[in-house]
């Protein structure tokens, strides 16, 4: 049953189907050869391509490589954010005379971590994914199907917003920290 939406106007579909199929990907765990492990990664790494919806990642070592690979990034991306906002903020709640020693360091932080990120994650197909652990949207995957008891679920979400953020604000901290050194060194 489709309705429309309240606010929008855009059809909704309100049923708690299974989604179709070009939607999910799932890397099954199945051993056929002594090269296994690299079958798993070629597969993950042809639906990362593909840009499906959902991948279902079965093979466990895979799975956990994948998980701690998008939390690294996420830790990254929030740790530029937070020390730039830090970086910027603390000129309106320290007294100058403190400033320099949270601000600069903490707009450095930001700077690194925004670096990093772009040059280790911005090209990797993975940081376009998020692992998903919302059990009424798993729900509606085919798990059913999967031999493994604890596969990991990635969700494609648009990360363009949070590449903006993190880079505006990791430059403002880099501006700000420019002019404080030129400040301090020029007097």
């Amino acid at each position: 049953m489709a309705s429309l939406g309240r606010r929008r106007g855009v059809p909704v579909n309100r049923e708690r189907g299974v989604m179709a199929a070009t939607d999910c990907y799932i890397v099954h765990e199945i051993y056929n050869g002594e090269n296994a492990q690299d079958q798993f990664e070629y597969e993950l790494e042809q639906a990362l391509e593909a840009q499906y919806k959902y991948i279902v990642i079965e093979p466990t070592r895979i799975g956990d490589e994948t998980a701690r690979w998008i939390a690294v990034g996420n830790c990254l991306h929030k740790t530029a954010v937070l020390s730039g906002t830090a970086c910027l903020m603390t000129p309106l709640s320290l007294p100058p005379e403190y400033t320099r020693y949270v601000a600069l360091p903490a707009g450095a932080l930001s700077v690194a971590c925004a670096a990093l990120y772009g040059i280790s994650w911005q090209f990797d197909p993975c940081c376009k994914y998020q692992v998903e652990y919302d059990s009424q949207k798993l729900s509606r995957l085919p798990l059913h199907t999967l031999t493994s008891s604890t596969p990991v679920v990635l969700v494609r979400r648009d990360d363009v917003h949070r590449k903006r953020l993190h880079n505006t604000i990791a430059l403002a901290a880099l501006a700000y920290c420019a002019k404080k050194i030129y400040e301090l060194y020029a007097v």
